[in-house]
């Protein structure tokens, strides 16, 4: 049974005076059993986060995540942040964010790089992908996601298990649907999380083993509202949520849902086994 996976991106919001308040708060609104839950704030706010999850009864269990890494370990590399320096603060990192491949460039070999680095230090990695609007409207999103795919796992192919023993998650984030207030069908979103898993099976033997297992979660634009939408659909495992992260009743009522997705699965699993 895949996991239910909410992770909440505060991208460049809260500072480390605030951050841990709503982080606890937002711990204790969202206890829900079997829902896997991770606050990614800014890297200034991560120790203020860490520290009060841990204090808190509430923010037992739930993850703390960084919203990137330098592709290198260290070096001369002024205002970047090494993936050993999180060692301790974090337990997961996204990369490849649609934000930081527009913004800073980032190409799918940089971001194996990243990858890399994530697991060389411990962390839980959430790879982003997704297509422009021009790209779905012109047919070729599977194919613009399945190329972000090979392209960032290229440098583990003689070491896929790498990937899975690492706990590899992928999220799906439509750019056009990125803090637009448009979203994708939850029939697409699904559709697209079996192709990402049938882009990662075809990448060889070892990829194919991962493939199944593989957690899938959709990104952009996640509401309260849109959520169930997406979660009622058997290839999408959770949700990695932007703006809404920020509020405590759009969280509670994101996992609230997700536990419904979580149960369902757990009975489902009960029932065959």
């Amino acid at each position: 049974m895949r996991p239910v996976i909410i992770a909440a991106n505060w991208k460049m919001h809260t500072t480390p005076a605030d951050a841990a308040d709503l982080a606890t708060t937002i711990a204790g609104r969202t206890n829900v059993g079997d829902v896997v839950r991770v606050i990614c704030p800014p890297f200034v706010c991560l120790a203020a986060v860490r520290a009060a999850l841990a204090a808190s009864p509430a923010g037992q269990g739930v993850g703390v995540g960084a919203q990137n890494i330098h592709h290198e370990l260290s070096g001369a590399f002024t205002g970047e942040i090494g993936a050993p320096m999180l060692v301790g603060l974090a337990d997961w990192v996204i990369v490849g964010h649609s934000e930081r491949r527009r913004d800073a460039g980032e190409t799918d070999e940089l971001i194996g790089a990243k990858l890399r680095r994530a697991l060389e230090v411990g962390l839980r990695p959430i790879l982003c992908v997704g297509e422009q609007l021009a790209e779905r409207e012109a047919g070729t999103a599977e194919a613009v996601v399945g190329a972000q795919l090979a392209g960032s796992l290229a440098g583990f192919a003689e070491d896929p298990g790498a990937l899975a023993a690492a706990g590899l998650v992928v999220a799906y984030e439509p750019i056009w649907a990125i803090g637009t207030g448009r979203t994708a069908r939850g029939v697409d979103a699904a559709a697209m999380a079996e192709a990402i898993r049938a882009a990662i099976s075809g990448l060889g033997p070892g990829f194919a083993a991962l493939a199944p297992d593989l957690p899938v979660l959709y990104g952009g634009s996640v509401t309260t509202a849109s959520a169930g939408e997406f979660l009622a659909e058997p290839a999408i495992d959770g949700a990695l949520v932007g703006g809404a992260s920020l509020k405590i009743e759009e969280m509670a009522g994101i996992v609230a849902r997700a536990g419904l997705t979580a149960a369902a699965r757990r009975a489902a699993a009960g029932a065959r086994g």
